[in-house]
C-alpha cells in the first residue's frame, strides 16, 4: 500500500526531467531516490520509469499513478476549506438535555465552545433532574449512568465511577467503615435521581467481590451539589460519581472512604433519540462533545 509521502515523491518525479533534478528538488541524494522509486514499484509490482542516461519516461503504469496521485493530493489540499465551509453552513436549532450539576460544571462550557465554533447555529441548554423524560423536547440528551430505553443511540464520552466518601471532620468523629456491611451503622445521605432506589447502595470491588448494602437515609435531596455540601459539613456518608467528588477529595473537603470499593459505574454518554433522522448540528454536537469532555473524563 502506497503512503502519502509515496504520492507526493512520484508526483514530483512526474514534474522533472531527470532523477538528478528530481532528488534536487526534494532535497535527497539520487541513489537515496532510486532506492525510493524500486520500493514504490515494488510496492505495486510494475514499472513506473523508465530510465535513461540523461532522462526518464513514465511507462503507462506511471503516467495513471501520476495522473491519481495528482488528484488525490488536490482533494487532500482542498480538505481544511471545505471542512471550514461546512462549518460556517451549519445553522439552525439545536435543543440540548442534561442533568444540573454535570450539566452546569461540564456541558455549558462545552456548548459555549461550540457556538463559538458554529455561529449559526442558536443551542438551547435545558437543565432538569430527569433530562430523558421528554425525549421529543430535545436534539441531543446527555446521560450519566445505565441507558435503560435501546431506542437512543449512544456515544459514549468517558468513565465515570462512582466513590464512597465523607468529611474529614466526620471521619474523626465517627470513624470510617472498613467492610461495606458497616454502612448500616452510619450516617448516609442519599442523591434522588433516575428513579432509582436510593437506599439501596451496590459496591464491587475491582472485578471480583460485589455487596448490596440497604442504608438507612438520614438525609435525602435530588441535588447532587447540596449532597456534597452536606457531606462536607459532617453529616454523613455520600455515594456520588467521581467527577464531582474528585476535585472536592483533591482540595481535602472529602476524604475516600472505603476506597477499594466502588458504585456500579456510570459513564457519561451522550444520546441522540431514534436511529435516524439526526442533523448534521446534533452530529456536529457529538463529535464537539467527545473531543471536549474527554479532556476531564477518564477514557
Amino acid at each position: 500500500m502506497l503512503s502519502l509521502d509515496d504520492l507526493r515523491f512520484f508526483e514530483a518525479l512526474t514534474h522533472a526531467t531527470s532523477l538528478a533534478g528530481t532528488a534536487r528538488s526534494l532535497g535527497v541524494t539520487p541513489p537515496a531516490l532510486s532506492v525510493r522509486l524500486r520500493k514504490v514499484e515494488a510496492a505495486l509490482d510494475t514499472r513506473l520509469v523508465m530510465r535513461g542516461p540523461r532522462s526518464l519516461q513514465l511507462t503507462d503504469a506511471g503516467a495513471r499513478l501520476a495522473l491519481e496521485s495528482a488528484a488525490l493530493l488536490r482533494q487532500l489540499e482542498g480538505v481544511g476549506a471545505r471542512v471550514s465551509a461546512a462549518s460556517l453552513s451549519l445553522e439552525g436549532h439545536l435543543r440540548i438535555a442534561a442533568p444540573f450539576g454535570f450539566g452546569r460544571r461540564h456541558v455549558a462550557p462545552v456548548v459555549q465552545s461550540f457556538c463559538e465554533r458554529y455561529p449559526k447555529v442558536l443551542v438551547t441548554l435545558m437543565l432538569s433532574e430527569h433530562p430523558m423524560h421528554r425525549p421529543q423536547a430535545s436534539d441531543v440528551v446527555i446521560h450519566i449512568g445505565k441507558l435503560r430505553d435501546s431506542s437512543w443511540v449512544a456515544h459514549r464520552l468517558g468513565a465515570n465511577q462512582r466513590w464512597l466518601a465523607a468529611s474529614p471532620a466526620y471521619a474523626a468523629a465517627h470513624g470510617l467503615p472498613l467492610q461495606p456491611d458497616e454502612l448500616i451503622r452510619h450516617r448516609c445521605l442519599c442523591l434522588r435521581e433516575n428513579d432509582e432506589d436510593v437506599s439501596l447502595w451496590q459496591l464491587r470491588r475491582g472485578r471480583g467481590a460485589s455487596r448490596t448494602v440497604r442504608v438507612m437515609p438520614t438525609m435525602l435531596t435530588n441535588d447532587g451539589d447540596v449532597l456534597c455540601q452536606w457531606a462536607e459539613a459532617g453529616h454523613g456518608v455520600i455515594l456520588r460519581s467521581q467527577w464531582d467528588l474528585a476535585p472536592r477529595i483533591a482540595a481535602g473537603t472529602l476524604v475516600r472512604v472505603l476506597p477499594q470499593w466502588q458504585g456500579e459505574p456510570a459513564d457519561v454518554q451522550v444520546l441522540l433519540p431514534g436511529r435516524t433522522g439526526h442533523t448534521a448540528r446534533a452530529l456536529a454536537f457529538v463529535q464537539h462533545a467527545k473531543h471536549s469532555v474527554m479532556r476531564v473524563l477518564p477514557q
